[in-house]
């Protein structure tokens, strides 16, 4: 999606006019498939606004770039396109993925969003734009916009009270004066299709300039004299917003802004905190939303539920092997898992994201039944009448080819969204090379090291067993 931003105050006509140059450079791309175009906002009061939807064609039948020779990619797409639209004059464009807009509140789809809050207008205005300068130049953001509207000029007309008591006029007077004015005074009604309507009388013609139109202006004192209106009144001018918002029944401001090529979201958005925190005067302060917001709630729920499903699972192998210790040697293969998986990520220059999140929590069912199979099965051996080697010894071989047969089905299976087959698969590569390189280093570690410690658990808990036995001898001999 592109949105089209022209100033402040523009017409509808103009919005169009550089939309059109917009839909110009869209028609001569080989790979848009079709375009849909919104002028003046969706519902309509927004004429220095558009939106246009672009739909792209599908990666195998876009055409090879001629410099890289490949097809390219929406990403690549879209920093490309963002360039080319920079040379467009009389609007801003801002391009963005949609797709990410599922995981935001607001649903503007930004990976950076954030809200700035404090008392007056005039410092949230002042450091809304240091900010987003500052943004625009570390080179790590692109299309930083915001929500807020600052070029609408704002007339405040405050009563000078010692000007007019000078002249006797009182500030109702004054009051009543301004409201005709602007808004009308109701001196009658009229009737007109069987309904009854007001007769309001106002001034026909408000000029541009607000000191000539309140020359025109008289009010009547105490004495029933007519006297100016700038006489007895200030005139104050200062820039306001066209909405307000708010968050927390503060004033609010939203910034967004879209991730250069190459850049985590945890990476801007630690920087975003460090920008703040030079521009934000005292009596303000930075919250979190959108999709930052989203990002990190999504994050810390994902985090508590690896942690409670790790508390779960020491749980009911406990009370599988009615043991405290054989399920921390089954548990021990996850750490591998675990670091597995960040090295396959590493490797491939992928991110930690919510699906690779996923893929780690996958990664707790599905590397515990390796050391499951193993710790049971020597149990029963041992039961058998086998010391722990010997059970070991014959154990582990026999239950080698099981091990080895579910890891490799496991990583089977997570090839195909891999290697990224088909469009819109690329979201799924995290969750699934996590998987594939925490299932192939567990495996293999887990074959060696699960052995070891059942071996030196087992000992230890023979030893205490030994010497409880003594205890209970010399008890009963005392």
């Amino acid at each position: 999606m592109m949105r089209v931003k022209t100033p402040e105050g523009s017409s509808l006509e103009f919005t169009d006019s550089v939309v059109k140059e917009v839909e110009t450079l869209l028609l001569a791309k080989p790979e848009v498939d079709r375009f849909f175009v919104a002028v003046g906002g969706f519902g309509g009061n927004e004429s220095n606004t558009a939106n246009v939807f672009v739909t792209l064609k599908k990666p195998n039948q876009r055409p090879k770039d001629p410099k890289t020779g490949k097809k390219p990619k929406q990403f690549e797409l879209l920093d490309l396109y963002r360039k080319e639209f920079m040379k467009i004059k009389g609007g801003k464009i801002f391009v963005q993925d949609t797709s990410q807009g599922g995981f935001s509140a607001s649903g503007r789809g930004f990976p950076v969003e954030f809200t700035l809050t404090g008392p007056e207008w005039s410092g949230l205005s002042k450091a809304t734009r240091k900010i987003m300068d500052e943004m625009t130049e570390v080179g790590l953001y692109t299309d930083v916009d915001t929500d807020y509207k600052e070029a609408v000029t704002e007339v405040h007309i405050v009563p000078n009270r010692e000007a007019a008591k000078k002249y006797g006029v009182s500030v109702n007077e004054i009051g009543s004066t301004i409201n005709a004015l602007v808004g009308g005074q109701a001196i009658g009604k009229f009737s007109q299709n069987g309904h009854r309507n007001d007769i309001r009388v106002k001034m026909q013609d408000v000029s541009a300039d607000e000191k000539a139109t309140l020359s025109r202006i008289f009010v009547r004192n105490t004495r029933g004299e007519l006297v100016s209106l700038p006489e007895v009144v200030n005139v104050e001018e200062s820039p306001g917003a066209t909405s307000v918002t708010r968050k927390n029944r503060a004033r609010a401001v939203n910034i967004f802004a879209g991730l250069a090529p190459g850049v985590s979201q945890e990476k801007a958005l630690e920087r975003v905190k460090t920008i703040t925190a030079k521009h934000l005067p005292e009596g303000y302060q930075l919250l979190e939303s959108g999709n930052t917001e989203t990002f990190r709630e999504s994050f810390q729920s994902l985090i508590f539920a690896l942690v409670l499903g790790v508390l779960i699972a020491y749980m009911v192998l406990g009370s599988q092997f009615n043991s405290f210790l054989d399920p921390l040697v089954v548990l021990v293969a996850m750490p591998f898992a675990f670091s597995g998986a960040f090295l396959a990520l590493w490797g491939l220059n992928l991110s930690i994201n919510i699906y690779s999140m996923i893929g780690l929590i996958l990664l707790m069912g599905i590397v515990k039944k390796n050391s499951i199979l193993m710790v049971d099965f020597t149990n029963q051996k041992r039961r058998e009448g086998f010391k722990i080697r010997a059970a070991l010894e014959v154990a582990c071989p026999q239950r080698l080819r099981a091990i080895m047969m579910t890891a490799f089905s496991t990583v089977a299976g997570a090839l195909p969204p891999a290697l990224a087959i088909g469009p819109g698969s690329e979201a799924l590569g995290p969750m699934a090379w996590a998987i594939i390189g925490g299932t192939l280093v567990s495996t293999f570690l887990t074959l060696f090291v699960v052995p070891a410690l059942y071996s030196a658990v087992s000992r230890e808990r023979k030893n205490i067993e030994i010497e409880d036995e003594i205890d209970s001898a010399l008890a009963k001999s005392l």
